[in-house]
């Protein structure tokens, strides 16, 4: 017996039409240096449509490659609208990524036009000579300098066109937008999103069992549009009637606690590196007011037990860790405590890494694959399938990282009985030390809650006696100190006696990733070029 439903695509183009006719009104803030601008969502999406046009007059097909290299702004969602509805590909390129990492994804994903923000046209120059497949570079904002040679301005394009670009019918498994990873080891490897996977991960983003977005909500959008598609909040917002308040360039915590007490959001999605700076900024002024915040979402990396204790406490904001990738679009597992939690214990709950979002599958198994108990004990790699899970990856063949249909994620833990997730490493991290796993994690949450620490990535270095031991790397907080013995009796609290690190640094900063994760492989690289001062303790 067959269903009498009707059979409707799943399209962008209808997420977009619902939020420009039943949100028309919500709107969309951009900060810059010289103040903020504003416009409506149904200004932005006619101005969308006139981009449309213009990109068709340019020669853009169904199917076609069309870059975004920008900040987060009003522009950027205008591209996020017309690109995938017209039947294009958006391919948001990390402002952050190394010339020829750039350079790379471009020619890979073969990029027929990339819209360039002004401020970012001199890194894009960079790699001008290196693109010959890139037909068009247009410049939003003025950009006198030429470094780029030959380009078009956004602004004049869309004012040679008309609102009313009619959007195609196109398959909801169609490309409609791509990410490429951040490429921490080897070349980059582009994940493709269609229409439908876009769509259901904006319902999920909706679930009051996942971050609950809705028309009540104003959201400080920190994590970068080119990262996951700001974790799907771009498309959720016209979804559900979001307003979004876009930072641009000004990511340190004083600009941030500036638009937080201006602006008045009720979420903010960001690293935790940022809300840490955030929570820096806000203890040195003594009237600053974050009221208006309902949580704060983090994701990218283990949030500090101390840093989620700091925010509830202070300032009565809720951190919930979100976990995912750019193969799971990203949105998989959220760190919400289980209903009638009393409120003392909610905290063990919120410093796992989440508990599994309806619409996803994940398992645990050990290193030949056989599927390991979800006892909140087993440790074994995190493998995920689903709606808005990857299959593959664009153009490369990579099939240890897929098993029967489940994406292999290169994390590690275990899974409770409740479906919570605890994250020990991720398999190039993982401290293997006489034969068992360290959490190199744990002991960053761990080190972080000590008054003096400002941040603590732990790496695993050859030992002649038990093959790896973890050595913890350090960064003091501004006019604070502390010796390696104070900070292993410190650690000696928390962890395992076997896991204390007998190796200690101290270091000016945690080196990031482009999506401001630890980068450890340069932790890694220093220590082995002995280019860290390093103490030893017996």
């Amino acid at each position: 017996m067959k269903s009498t439903m009707q059979n409707t695509q799943l399209l962008i183009r209808d997420l977009i039409k619902h939020g420009e006719f039943i949100y028309a009104d919500k709107k969309v803030f951009t900060v810059s240096p010289d103040g903020v601008a504003e416009a409506t969502f149904f200004q932005i999406a006619k101005r969308a449509e006139q981009l449309a046009a213009a990109l068709s007059k340019l020669g853009v097909k169904k199917g076609d490659r069309v870059a975004s290299f920008m900040w987060n702004n009003q522009a950027h969602m205008e591209a996020y609208i017309a690109i995938p509805c017209m039947g294009a590909v958006l391919h948001t390129l990390n402002i952050r990524l190394f010339p020829e990492q750039l350079s790379y994804i471009i020619n890979h994903a073969d990029d027929q036009v990339i819209i360039v923000d002004n401020t970012l046209a001199p890194l894009l120059a960079k790699v001008r000579d290196q693109i010959p497949n890139v037909k068009h570079i247009i410049v939003h904002g003025p950009e006198g300098t030429g470094v780029l040679g030959d380009t078009l301005d956004y602004e004049t394009l869309l004012a040679a066109e008309k609102p009313g670009f009619v959007w195609p019918d196109l398959d909801e498994n169609e490309a409609a937008i791509m990410c490429y990873t951040s490429g921490t080891t080897g070349n980059p490897k582009g994940v493709v999103y269609s229409h439908r996977s876009t769509w259901l991960h904006s319902m999920a983003s909706t679930s009051a069992n996942s971050i609950g977005l809705s028309e009540r909500d104003r959201c400080l959008l920190i994590v970068p549009m080119f990262h996951v598609n700001a974790w799907g909040c771009a498309y959720t917002a016209f979804m559900a009637g979001v307003e979004l308040i876009m930072p641009q360039m000004l990511l340190q915590g004083e600009p941030i606690v500036k638009m937080i007490e201006d602006l008045k959001p009720t979420v903010s999605l960001g690293v935790p590196t940022i809300w840490n700076d955030v929570l820096r900024v806000a203890n040195e002024k003594p009237d600053v007011d974050l009221s208006s915040l309902r949580y704060l979402l983090a994701g990218g990396s283990a949030v500090p037990r101390v840093l989620i204790e700091t925010y509830r406490d202070k300032y009565n904001i809720d951190i919930i860790q979100g976990w995912g990738m750019t193969e799971t679009s990203p949105l998989a597992a959220v760190s919400i405590p289980p209903f009638g939690t009393p409120k003392d214990q909610e905290i063990d709950w919120r410093v796992k890494a989440g508990r599994i979002v309806a619409g996803v599958r994940m398992r645990i198994t050990a290193e030949d694959g056989a599927v390991l108990p979800n006892d909140g004990k087993t440790v074994g790699e995190f493998e995920i399938s689903g709606p808005w899970i990857t299959g593959s990856y664009f153009g490369v063949e990579d099939p240890e990282k897929f098993r029967d249909g489940w994406l292999r994620t290169g994390d590690i833990g275990t899974i409770d009985a409740y479906g919570y997730l605890v994250i020990s490493d991720r398999t190039k991290d993982v401290i293997k030390s006489g034969g068992e796993w360290i959490s190199s994690v744990e002991l960053e949450g761990a080190l972080m809650g000590h008054p003096a620490v400002f941040e603590a990535a732990v790496i695993a270095v050859p030992d002649e006696k038990w093959q790896e031991r973890p050595m913890a790397c350090v960064v003091l907080r501004p006019g604070m100190s502390a010796t390696p013995a104070e900070l292993q009796t410190y650690l000696a609290e928390h962890v395992a006696k076997w896991w204390l690190p007998e190796r200690w640094t101290f270091i000016e900063s945690v080196p990031k990733t482009s999506v401001g994760k630890f980068d450890k492989k340069v932790l890694r690289s220093q220590y082995g070029d002995n280019a860290l001062e390093v103490t030893t303790l017996g």
